[in-house]
């Protein structure tokens, strides 16, 4: 990693850095080694400005013993497979570059460790603060490659870099309607949101759409003839059997003091993990491969087998054996989001559901799962006889074109968070479906 950062930076090779004093194999709470910070002088013929370049240590596997990430041989990815960068536009006058984006790394660096969801170029991360704890309307982030590093071949495996790209919550939610590569190729057409090394100027006080009003037109289409490919998400979200009595405890989602909620196991998890990644192949048919479909061949290429994928978490070990979970048809569901998930269910229902798709809510709270299939979708376990069926703490709900569009006139308040009021409940007694919008701390509450 130094190798390719000399490569860039011959006349800097002791750049300044933001170091961890207690090393996270010690017990410190931040996992990056480092932070290296390098002046990058940009380039005037392409319109990129002066900036500051900073790059992480300790996503990969620095060390190859084990004391961070497992050993896994030098073929596949070095520890989580990535590092990675950000792009800060100097200010005049600015002669040390500001540490603050060292922190936000290792903000990032800690939700990769603590859930093992990795990132992958086009992801978004809602933030919902100022990138610099200031008052800049860059509050959120999307990933790409860097632009001047190049993948590396390590003692450990491979090492890619992502580079962090502060965006505002309109271009946040253009993403998510749409693609995240789709609005960091507009970002990278406008030279101040970004330009083409998409160097994130945190005193940028318009959106792409305020500075070129035509864009909202691209994503509008981009809308309407892709339909969006962001498969699922991470969220606050639960869901209830409202046919079973919440005692019956052997198959109720209900979680009673004293009992332990069921864990996917791990063929249940490749199910899902399966699920999302063929979502964003969208020129593909949607498929959901079978619940005993054996694991794909290339599924693990970009990832040592034993680290877990994007949706597994801590506790994915089966407690039941897998055999033993069999598919339920349920009468009646009750769903629960948080408000930053609920309004998402108009995203779900018109940027995939209409397409054809599927879009999954993955609990990151415990292993609750919850997946909408349109009946274009090949595999599923719920039918249109049986719309409503779990595999486990697995939930997939199928809705036909004419319930989304129903559901779709009803949801319709979801599109303004500002005037919401929770709780909020939404019902259709004729399916049998109800879906509460909760505050977060229902779902922060283990008890719940």
């Amino acid at each position: 990693i130094y190798g390719e950062c000399r490569r860039l930076y011959p006349d800097q090779p002791n750049p300044l850095q933001v170091t961890a004093i207690l090393k996270y194999w010690l017990g410190g709470p931040d996992p990056l080694d480092y932070v290296s910070m390098y002046r990058n002088l940009g380039n005037p013929a392409l319109n990129v400005p002066e900036h500051w370049h900073y790059v992480s240590f300790g996503l990969s596997d620095l060390y190859g013993d084990n004391r961070v990430h497992e050993f896994t041989g030098t073929d596949g990815p070095s520890g989580f497979g990535f590092e990675l960068t950000f792009r800060l536009k100097r200010e005049t006058g600015e002669s040390a570059p500001p540490t603050w984006p060292a922190e936000l790394m290792q903000g990032l660096a800690r939700y990769v460790f603590q859930s093992e969801n990795t990132f992958c170029s086009g992801d978004h991360v809602s933030w919902h603060s100022p990138l610099d704890n200031s008052e800049s309307r860059i509050q959120h982030m999307l990933l790409t490659e860097d632009p001047q590093m190049q993948p590396v071949q390590t003692p450990f495996g491979v090492v890619t870099f992502l580079q962090i790209v502060g965006v505002c919550t309109e271009e946040l939610h253009a993403a998510q309607q749409w693609n995240g590569q789709g609005i960091l190729e507009l970002l990278r057409t406008v030279p101040v949101a970004g330009g083409p090394w998409l160097i994130t100027d945190m005193r940028r006080g318009e959106t792409i759409f305020e500075i070129d009003p035509h864009l909202q037109e691209r994503v509008d289409k981009g809308i309407e003839t892709d339909g969006s490919n962001l498969s699922g998400v991470s969220a606050k979200c639960a869901w209830d059997d409202l046919s079973r009595p919440p005692e019956d405890d052997e198959d109720s989602r209900s979680i009673c003091i004293g009992t332990q909620p069921r864990r996917l196991s791990g063929k249940d998890t490749e199910q899902i993990r399966e699920t999302l990644r063929r979502g964003l192949e969208i020129n593909s048919k949607p498929v959901l491969p079978p619940i005993n479909a054996q694991r794909q061949n290339g599924l693990n290429l970009d990832r040592a087998p034993s680290r877990k994928d994007s949706l597994e978490s801590e506790s994915s070990a089966a407690i039941i054996p897998h055999e033993l979970i069999r598919t339920r048809q349920l009468e009646s569901v009750h769903l629960k989001f948080n408000q930053e998930s609920g309004a998402l269910i108009p995203l779900c229902l018109r940027g995939r559901l209409l397409h054809g798709r599927h879009f999954t809510y993955k609990s990151i709270t415990g292993d609750t799962a919850i997946t909408f299939v349109s009946t274009g979708v090949e595999g599923a376990f719920a039918t249109e006889e049986h719309p409503y069926a779990a595999h486990g703490p697995w939930l997939q709900i199928l809705l036909t074109e004419e319930f989304v569009e129903k559901m779709l006139e009803d949801l319709e308040d979801l599109n303004s968070p500002e005037e919401f009021k929770l709780p909020k409940e939404y019902s259709w007694p004729e399916k049998k479906l109800k879906v509460s919008i909760l505050p977060d701390a229902v779902f922060d509450n283990p008890l719940h």
